[in-house]
């Protein structure tokens, strides 16, 4: 199962994570997030470079989804809530090497001699 999946994070202004799910199960209705309570720590300089105001409680979102979805999601969730909307968000993504606990549709044998 490796390779098959990247983990994408969204930090978003708070109450902002229900918009990051809704853009994301646009794509796909099966993904589902987590999503962690934080606190910015963004110094008045960057609001000045960037010409924001910088709310700093945050909410990151965690999805876990299919390697060929990661870039639509990422521009789907950047449009609707992104640096210029009101929930602020930045969205990146990390490749997954392993994972276990999920159930997926058994892959075909040429993959599993991989």
């Amino acid at each position: 199962m490796a390779n098959q999946f990247e983990l994408i994070f969204c930090i978003v202004n708070l109450g902002f994570s229900d918009s990051v799910m809704t853009a994301a199960r646009e794509l796909d209705s099966r993904i589902g997030g987590t999503v962690l309570n934080a606190r910015g720590t963004a110094r008045e300089e960057a609001e000045k470079l960037f010409n924001i105001t910088i709310e700093p409680e945050k909410e990151i979102v965690m999805m876990l989804v299919a390697k060929e979805l990661k870039e639509e999601i990422l521009h789907a969730v950047y449009k609707s809530v992104g640096l210029n909307t009101p929930g602020q968000g930045i969205a990146f993504s990390l490749p997954v090497d392993e994972v276990v606990g999920l159930s997926i549709p058994a892959v075909n044998k040429e993959e599993k001699q991989e």
